[in-house]
């Protein structure tokens, strides 16, 4: 799951990843998951502000407990936050193998536009 939200190798997590994780404002916004009984968060899902009307959003889950509908769950929350602050539009950023997370989008936005930014693909959706 690492290497799908970081798009590499990423064996462990530093001070300055979980610090931007943890940081929310006025512009980022961020859900975490747990499982009942577990004490050590499952899943996030964040957004932040880009413009008026756009935000980028990025979702992980643990290998554990992937496909549980976990995400998808995060997703429209988040979601319905952002379009009750206004947000129309989201980006994303994914590896082009993550057929999991595009299909997650797919399902919860109108899909505008992919395209290769590098090695990964850029989601342009519309939420409204």
């Amino acid at each position: 799951s690492r290497r799908a939200r970081f798009n590499g190798a990423k064996p462990c997590l530093s001070r300055s990843d979980l610090r931007e994780l943890a940081a929310v404002d006025d512009r980022r916004h961020a859900l975490i998951a747990y499982v009942e009984g577990n004490p050590i968060p499952v899943a996030i899902a964040r957004l932040v502000r880009e413009g008026r009307d756009s935000a980028e959003i990025a979702f992980a889950v643990a290998d554990a407990y992937q496909h549980q509908g976990i995400g998808s769950a995060l997703t429209a929350e988040l979601l319905g936050d952002a379009r009750a602050a206004g947000i129309r539009q989201i980006t994303a950023l994914t590896s082009s193998d993550n057929r999991a997370a595009l299909a997650l989008l797919r399902r919860t936005a109108k899909v505008l536009d992919i395209r290769f930014e590098g090695s990964e693909l850029s989601v342009r959706a519309a939420i409204a």
